[in-house]
């Protein structure tokens, strides 16, 4: 299952901030940020359906996180 959501990540220095939360709450999934994108889109391809749970990831760390439905 692919999630898409709408962050306030901004830079190289956040993803690191949150890789290795986002490395160790899904270690199966693959995630990415796209930092050129005006939404800063973050792709989460994982097997499990929470989005719920990556919301709190990054809110946790001081980031706006909103799931976006396409």
């Amino acid at each position: 299952m692919i999630f898409i959501f709408q962050t306030s990540v901004q830079c190289e220095e956040d993803i690191q901030q949150l890789k290795p939360h986002l490395d160790k709450i899904k270690p199966w999934a693959k995630w990415n940020f796209d930092l050129e994108d005006c939404d800063k889109i973050l792709r989460i391809d994982a097997p499990t359906n929470d989005a719920g749970e990556i919301i709190h990831i990054l809110q946790t760390n001081g980031f706006v996180c909103e799931e976006l439905f396409y």
